[in-house]
């Protein structure tokens, strides 16, 4: 069975969208604490190794995918991609915890700040992605370091914007939706004034 190029986004997709909530509840289930950061963040990692290292090293192997020519070049971007991701990874997981630990020390309801973590990465993510695209322009002919600003077309600048305040408000109120409501208040009962 062969995917076309859009059931890869809608996969990518649901596995970026689902992200968050999953290693936060994972690290909910270690216990909440710093230990259970490090170790929600160690899963994370022995997931990457079976998936971006096991499973592809047997596709090589096996002749299942033709091995790629290695150049350092191929090398050390892919490696940068990683540990971009992996920084990521362990930031959204260190970025609950202080966000809670923020919050609770502020007086505030735990999830006061936390509510703002993945509207804020998947909003700003596509920004910045598209800002260092006007800037580098990396190609095998020029090489990485091929950086001069190129003026983005107004629609592409408009569809950022839209972009990122389109995915941080329909997290946002996913986030509030989620929130604790605060209990119902209920009226104490009124007893009738008596007559003289």
């Amino acid at each position: 069975m062969t995917i076309p190029w859009w059931g890869y986004v809608i996969l990518a997709g649901l596995a970026w969208g689902t992200y968050v909530p999953i290693i936060a509840f994972g690290g909910l289930e270690f216990g909440g604490k710093s230990n259970a950061r490090l170790a929600a963040i160690l899963c994370v990692g022995l997931a990457y190794f079976v998936l971006a290292v096991i499973f592809p090293m047997i596709l090589f192997t096996t002749g299942a995918e033709e091995s790629p020519s290695i150049k350092t070049s191929a090398v050390v971007f892919s490696a940068l991609a990683g540990v971009a991701g992996a920084v990521g990874a362990i930031c959204v997981v260190f970025a609950t915890s202080t966000a809670v630990k923020a919050a609770t020390d502020a007086g505030l309801p735990a999830t006061s700040y936390k509510i703002y973590i993945a509207p804020l990465i998947f909003g700003l993510a596509p920004v910045i992605n598209t800002l260092l695209s006007t800037v580098w322009h990396p190609s095998p002919k020029t090489g990485w370091n091929n950086f001069h600003f190129e003026l983005p077309n107004v629609y592409l600048l408009i569809g950022i914007v839209l972009v990122g305040l389109g995915a941080a408000l329909v997290l946002y109120s996913k986030e509030i939706g989620e929130a604790p409501k605060p209990a119902a208040v209920t009226p104490e009962p009124t007893v009738p004034a008596t007559q003289p």
